[in-house]
């Protein structure tokens, strides 16, 4: 899996219409959950995305490391995704972790935090998150907030 960490402008055509559609297939349509996917946050100039891209050339796994400030006063993951033909491998834990390294390493003095689907709190909890909210539903999904403490010196 060959992984690429981009901005916004630095995404080809085909790249974001690509991860945009993963992105639809699985939260809005396997889940069966209409709600504003495009929230201006894809464009904002210090957002990340990064994909995991497979030998030819298809997106298989996609995270978006926003700044602080953007969704939470930290930074946060979030639109955790990988295509349902690549699960089961492990591709879920190296795209976290390539996640966090992102966040780590642009914004080392702050923690980060996501708004995670409640039913994958022990995913996160492996990647050293932890609960920081009671379950919410959003869009009628049920989520928890879940804090990572950033023990990376600046």
């Amino acid at each position: 899996m060959l992984w690429k960490s981009l901005s916004f402008s630095e995404l080809s055509l085909n790249e974001l219409y690509d991860l945009l559609k993963l992105r639809v297939d699985v939260f809005v349509v396997e889940q069966n959950c209409p709600y504003p996917e495009l929230d201006n946050k894809d464009r904002h100039a210090q957002t990340q995305h990064l994909l995991g891209v497979d030998e030819q050339g298809v997106i298989q796994a996609y995270a978006r490391v926003l700044a602080p400030g953007v969704s939470y006063p930290d930074a946060s993951i979030g639109r955790v995704i990988v295509a349902e033909a690549a699960r089961g491998g492990g591709v879920a834990h190296t795209l976290m972790q390539k996640a966090i390294a992102i966040s780590n390493k642009r914004w080392p003095e702050h923690n980060i935090q996501l708004g995670g689907q409640e039913h994958l709190k022990g995913f996160y909890q492996q990647q050293g998150f932890e609960p920081v909210s009671e379950m919410y539903l959003e869009d009628g999904i049920p989520h928890i907030d879940m804090l990572r403490v950033n023990t990376v010196e600046a």
